[in-house]
């Protein structure tokens, strides 16, 4: 039982909450009611959450001797000791191999994807997160693919290009917070834990920080305005005051209270944030299912 709930804990699944973005062409393509691209979107959530399940095993077996220097980090089950590193390895491949015989069997399209992102993240845990700016757009490259999946799956005829550059964007932006709270966190030690942070310093990563900020609001703006699919009212500019809220907010919590190290943890923790992702998605899905969508 002990090896078993430290499994799981190396799995993350507060952390799972970023396979959300599966369900982004299921809502945006007005098929949330839609039984076939429902259950569909639901087992693409379900794989990529096994997916991400593998990684972070894999992530953790492969900084495990850095994580000890970690101050939060050494706490991890392979880094304390808890859970051996044989165990570890053999449930990742397990679990790995169901996630894609699962999803090639809901869609071919899903079963690419996901071998696709397996691929990536693998190559970042051990190569592309030492590569200066390459590793956060890896990141992001990440939420691309959980929205193409969710694309795949659902077969969208409604769906805006705009939607993968907010991704992007956002998930940019979620990066490279992350890396300003580990630079500032562990201060000269930062090296130690991860080589790439030599390469960053926090007046760098607050530059690049306004400009994908900037170009976030910019691009959804754009989107809601402008995408040919949403109602004609422009009704869908509404939504523009929860992303600019949440964007702030999201700055506030790295900036002025150190936050920012598990964001998919903060979401869930922070109330004021929490509430206005909720928000944001009850408007939209009110707006694209009240409203007629435009020509």
């Amino acid at each position: 039982m002990r090896t078993l709930r430290a499994i799981l804990k190396t799995m993350r699944p507060k952390q799972w909450t970023k396979n959300a973005f599966v369900f982004t062409a299921l809502v945006f393509d007005r098929k949330l009611f839609v039984p076939d691209p429902f259950i569909k979107t639901v087992l693409a959530f379900v794989f990529f959450c096994l997916a991400s399940g593998v990684v972070y095993l894999v992530n953790d077996l492969a900084d495990m001797e850095s994580d000890r220097q970690h101050p939060t980090k050494r706490f991890r089950p392979l880094a304390a000791g808890e859970l051996s590193p044989v165990v570890a390895g053999w449930t990742a491949g397990l679990l790995g191999v169901a996630a894609l015989a699962g999803a090639f069997a809901v869609d071919m399209g899903l079963g690419l994807i996901l071998a696709g992102y397996l691929a990536l993240q693998l190559a970042y845990s051990f190569l592309l997160k030492h590569l200066v700016i390459i590793d956060v757009m890896s990141v992001a490259a990440g939420f691309v693919l959980r929205v193409a999946a969710g694309v795949v799956v659902v077969q969208v005829e409604r769906f805006s290009p705009w939607l993968y550059v907010c991704t992007t964007l956002l998930a940019l932006f979620i990066a490279i917070n992350r890396r300003r709270h580990e630079l500032t966190l562990l201060a000269e030690n930062a090296a130690n834990h991860r080589r790439i942070l030599n390469e960053y310093t926090v007046a760098f990563l607050d530059e690049m920080n306004s400009m994908v900020t900037a170009g976030t609001v910019i691009a959804y703006s754009l989107y809601t305005f402008s995408a040919p699919n949403l109602p004609s009212n422009h009704a869908m500019m509404l939504t523009i005051p929860f992303v600019l809220y949440g964007l702030f907010r999201y700055l506030y919590l790295v900036h002025v209270k150190g936050e920012g190290g598990a964001p998919d943890e903060l979401i869930l923790r922070d109330i004021p944030l929490l509430l206005t992702v909720i928000l944001w998605t009850i408007t939209v899905v009110l707006i694209l299912y009240l409203f007629p969508a435009g020509g």
